[in-house]
């Protein structure tokens, strides 16, 4: 609002510009230098950019004339909300287009009432609180019940910026807490700003018709991106990413409209959420778009949009008893209220306490948007000095204190929050199931996409995928020391093969088919290193993503002729010891099929129906293999059939006790009979072998019957059904089984997922 016509209307622009540019970089340098004194302790970086800025502001280097004189211009303070107007703009268009739609569609109930749990307290706080306050803090005007609602609005808003931001770097941005926290922090965000948004819109009929006005034009817009990100996807397909020209043709089409909405005296969050939100997330337009703006968004903006809360902060109101005693009034009563009243609304949602006291001062973080509402509201108020200052004051303590007391919780609840799942077996199938599957090029893509799309299950049961893009990183140049700019055009062209080349277009039309098919968007990640040290990559990846099983291919593909050829040596070793380090249950995907076809088809579709068979041995890693089983089973284009392999005839399922390698085998298996197989859901079939002969005969009786088998990797302890079969043992990594499964003398129609469940190293 104030800021769109300060941008436009000042005479003066070059000199305040460059006063300002010195500003922001020093900002810049003092959070990084704080961020790292602080990171010893546990405090997160916005804590210690409002801090830079603190230090920057009128309570720090501003008090000493020589710094002033050379760092600050008096109209300098004008551009300061015009530069957060544009950080705001970009940062709530990217948090919409990172949104994870379904999540929060799944999870709005939940988070809404937490929302509104601690809006409701806030707002019996705030009304009491304004009753109070509004003769002390020099209010001019008589619109008596427009400043209650005001102060109800400081005191209840969340900065989604903010949350965001501690989450990520708190590592519990995956977790189902720094979700939820989010998604409330979102609920809170908008509802506020569309409260203010009716306040502007009912103050007057030229407000309301604005009102109708940015609405439509926030509307036209979103179906203007959509058909640009159409025709872009379309332009240009040998290309991993838009235009330039493309990018800024977007990002202009989202400010201007922006600027217009600030124009007619609206926030414009809420539209810049809702153009990001509803984005189209398949092709590269949106891939281009994160790409660009996740970078310069960490590392630049997000340090000036705290440093700027901090900026404003004056520490000479403090000069009078009377202020400290207000200001501590003040943040007492917005904390109380605000965590108050999400602990109420936790409690109801069956939420632990400890759970809920994070949540609670995750949505007591303030940001842009409460400094925006303080300029955008004297439109309709009249404040004088003391009481800008007062709520400003108000803000930037309750971010400070807020993110002290989440470090300070984080470092007792660290482990406790740590990753929940790291396994299927515990899982409900009807539950959301993350996980992360790895690639080193197109001809890994259809088998793992393959894989994902049968783990999808049905429709109504969740999926979070992940795909790692692995790039090895030559030896040759792993010592270079030149940086990209100083390499030799003919060193460039073999890099860009190197890291990666055309590959990245083919795995991407890949995605790009799978999300336009299946509506589930796989979001992409790239690793580049050497082998020696990829495996580290993948597994902080699956610790950080808390996934609960990790997909990795086979190093060795299959040819036309049917036999199985040896690719490079780094892929088994890194598979080696992914199976050894993994935070997860850990799948490789072994791809064949008749003719060097693929065995799994990439995408399944209603045209076509699967055969799959899990084979059951019995041990931890069988029964992780079952347990991935449940999710394809309840695919509609899967036919599950469960093979079981039993030393000697058994009468019955339920009596079969003496068969089993491990002693809760037969009750895992029991449990899987009476929810699936009784259903009709899956067929379930018994093979009695007593040797390892008359297993590998079993096997290639069933080779030509399934398009996929699934198996567990070992563990099963000395079995009778298995003796021999490690004589022609050549991958020792994939199991006695697996290992017949994938050998080049074994001809079967379709491919293996052998599956390792994850451990316990304490068990």
């Amino acid at each position: 609002m104030n800021a769109t016509q300060t941008f436009i209307c000042q005479p003066d622009l070059i000199n305040p510009l460059t006063t300002m540019g010195l500003q922001m970089s020093g900002i810049l340098v003092l959070s990084h230098l704080f961020h790292l004194a602080m990171k010893a302790v546990g405090n997160s970086g916005p804590v210690a950019q409002i801090l830079a800025g603190f230090a920057l502001g009128p309570t720090g280097l501003s008090r000493i004339d020589k710094a002033r004189n050379f760092l600050y211009e008096q109209s300098t303070k004008d551009y300061y909300p015009v530069m957060e107007f544009f950080f705001s703009i970009i940062f709530m268009f990217q948090i919409g287009l990172e949104m994870d739609i379904s999540y929060a569609i799944r999870t709005l109930r939940p988070a809404s009432t937490i929302a509104y749990g601690g809006i409701l307290s806030s707002v019996i706080l705030g009304g009491t609180v304004s009753f109070f306050s509004y003769q002390y803090i020099d209010f001019m005007g008589n619109a008596s019940i427009v400043y209650g609602l005001f102060i109800i609005i400081v005191l209840a808003n969340t900065a989604p910026p903010a949350v965001i931001r501690l989450t990520a770097e708190l590592k519990i941005a995956t977790s189902e807490l720094g979700r939820l926290a989010v998604c409330s922090s979102l609920v809170n965000d908008m509802s506020c700003l569309f409260l203010y948004a009716l306040i502007i819109a009912t103050h007057s009929w030229e407000g309301f018709g604005r009102g109708i006005l940015c609405l439509m034009i926030t509307v036209g817009l979103i179906f203007l991106n959509k058909y640009l990100a159409l025709w872009f996807n379309g332009r240009n397909r040998n290309q991993k990413y838009l235009k330039n020209t493309e990018v800024f043709v977007i990002l202009s089409l989202v400010i201007t409209t922006s600027m217009i909405i600030e124009l007619m005296s609206y926030n414009s969050s809420i539209n810049c959420f809702l153009l990001g939100l509803m984005f189209p997330r398949e092709g590269k337009s949106a891939r281009t778009l994160l790409f660009k703006l996740t970078y310069s968004i960490n590392n630049f903006v997000l340090p000036v949009y705290f440093g700027y809360i901090g900026f404003q902060f004056n520490g000479n109101y403090f000069q009078k008893l009377e202020n400290i005693i207000t200001v501590i009034l003040f943040v007492v009563l917005s904390i109380g209220g605000k965590v108050g009243g999400t602990l109420a609304a936790c409690k109801y949602m069956g939420i632990p306490l400890n759970e809920g006291v994070l949540i609670g001062f995750l949505l007591n973080m303030k940001g842009h948007a409460d400094l925006v509402l303080l300029s955008g509201v004297s439109k309709i108020l009249s404040w004088t000095l003391k009481s800008h200052d007062l709520l400003l004051i108000i803000i930037v303590i309750n971010t400070v204190i807020s993110g002290v007391v989440i470090s300070i919780i984080m470092r007792k609840e660290e482990k406790r929050l740590a990753q929940a799942h790291r396994s299927l077996e515990l899982q409900d199938p009807e539950n959301e199931l993350r996980l992360l599957a790895c690639v080193y090029g197109p001809r890994h893509v259809a088998a793992t996409v393959g894989i994902i799309s049968a783990l999808r299950g049905p429709q109504t049961a969740p999926i979070t995928p992940y795909l790692m893009h692995l790039v090895e990183l030559p030896e040759k140049h792993k010592d270079k020391s030149a940086l990209y700019h100083e390499l030799e055009d003919d060193e460039i062209e073999v890099n860009e093969d190197d890291y990666g080349g055309n590959d990245v277009l083919e795995i991407n039309d890949a995605v790009d088919a799978f999300t336009a098919d299946t509506k589930v968007l796989i979001q992409q990640v790239k690793a580049v290193s050497t082998f020696s040290s990829m495996y580290e990559d993948i597994c902080d990846y699956a610790e950080d993503l808390r996934v609960s099983i990790i997909l990795v291919p086979f190093h060795k593909h299959h040819r036309i002729d049917g036999k199985m050829e040896s690719g490079k040596e780094g892929i088994r070793t890194t598979n080696q010891r992914v199976l050894r380090h993994a935070p997860c249950s850990v799948g490789i995907i072994v791809n064949r099929g008749p003719g060097g076809a693929p065995g799994f088809t990439q995408i399944l579709s209603s045209e076509t129906t699967q055969q799959v068979a899990t084979l059951f041995f019995g041990g931890p890693d069988d029964q992780e293999a079952l347990a991935c089983s449940k999710r394809i089973a309840t695919h509609p284009c899967v036919n599950l059939t469960v093979i079981r392999f039993v030393p000697s005839p058994s009468p019955s399922l339920s009596s079969s006790t003496e068969n089993a390698a491990h002693p809760d085998d037969d009750v895992f298996l029991a449990d899987f009979y009476n929810r699936h197989v009784r259903s009709g859901q899956v067929r379930y079939v018994e093979k009695c072998v007593n040797n390892g002969t008359q297993t590998v005969a079993a096997l290639t009786e069933i080779g030509d019957m399934y398009t996929l088998f699934i198996v567990g990797r070992g563990r099963r302890g000395q079995s009778p059904m298995t003796t021999g079969m490690s004589d022609w043992e050549e991958c020792p990594e994939l199991g006695i089984v697996g290992d017949i499964l994938a050998s080049s003398e074994f001809s079967i129609n379709g491919s293996v997922l052998i599956i390792q469940q994850h451990r316990n190293p304490g068990i």
